[in-house]
């Protein structure tokens, strides 16, 4: 039984507009690797950031596809934790709700969250490098990366690499979330990969109370209201018990 200070319940209780950015520790209690963990099996001899780029996939497209459809296969065996359902539930209970993620498998949707930005895209989805078309469906299992029906172009993951640009309109309403929310959460995520990292800066100069939930103390733990270290499966859960009942 985990005790959340009273001040804290009370602020939630009444709060109209609440701002959330989830990161990888949330994913990870579903049992989903963390971009960065060790590869495993084939992959181990790659590092993710020498697969995660644009002039990776120029050189070798087939292997950037097969580890992102290595990827697909692990996200689409995942189902959402307590967590993610918790935040579904704080959804209903706040009538303006922006749910921030970093993640991009998918789990937040298939939770049944609501107004989500994907600051750095969906690994099930997929779409044109030529003309940005989304494909409809495609075959993993090819000698050949898949091609957009559309122009021919080589088709690729819907996920923002490292040299791109987070997608402006996303960011854009994130920064918006932040600035105007009464209470941003910050869940899972290590503070420190930017610009998303700003955000919860962005909100306590506003005047939102900030609040952490990770598995350990992060850089932005000295600048929160309210931390609290632990799975998020089970803080959120009990957060949102205790407040709305």
């Amino acid at each position: 039984m985990i005790t959340f200070p009273p001040e804290l319940v009370h602020l939630l209780r009444k709060a109209a507009r609440a701002a959330v950015l989830t990161g990888a520790g949330i994913s990870q209690e579903s049992g989903l690797r963390t971009f960065r963990d060790a590869q495993a099996g084939l992959w181990v001899q790659y590092r993710p950031e020498e697969l995660a780029t644009p002039r990776a996939f120029a050189s070798t497209p087939k292997l950037v596809w097969d580890w992102y459809a290595h990827r697909r296969r692990a996200a689409r065996g995942a189902q959402p934790n307590a967590g993610h359902y918790a935040l579904v539930e704080m959804e209903k209970k706040v009538p303006n709700f922006t749910l921030i993620t970093q993640n991009v498998d998918g789990l937040h949707h298939l939770a049944g969250s609501k107004k989500i930005l994907e600051l750095h895209g969906n690994i099930l989805n997929v779409r044109c490098s030529q003309c940005g078309t989304f494909a409809d469906d495609w075959s993993e299992e090819t000698e050949e990366v898949p091609r957009c029906k559309k122009c021919n172009g080589l088709l690729r993951p819907n996920v923002v690499w490292f040299e791109e640009s987070l997608p402006r309109e996303q960011l854009e309403a994130a920064v918006r979330a932040a600035r105007n929310c009464q209470v941003f959460f910050s869940i899972g995520t290590s503070g420190v990969v930017q610009p998303a990292a700003a955000l919860a800066h962005a909100a306590r100069n506003e005047g939102a109370v900030v609040v952490e939930i990770n598995a350990d103390p992060t850089p932005l733990t000295p600048n929160v209201d309210f931390a609290f270290h632990g799975k998020s499966g089970e803080i959120l859960p009990e957060l949102v018990k205790t407040v709305w009942g």
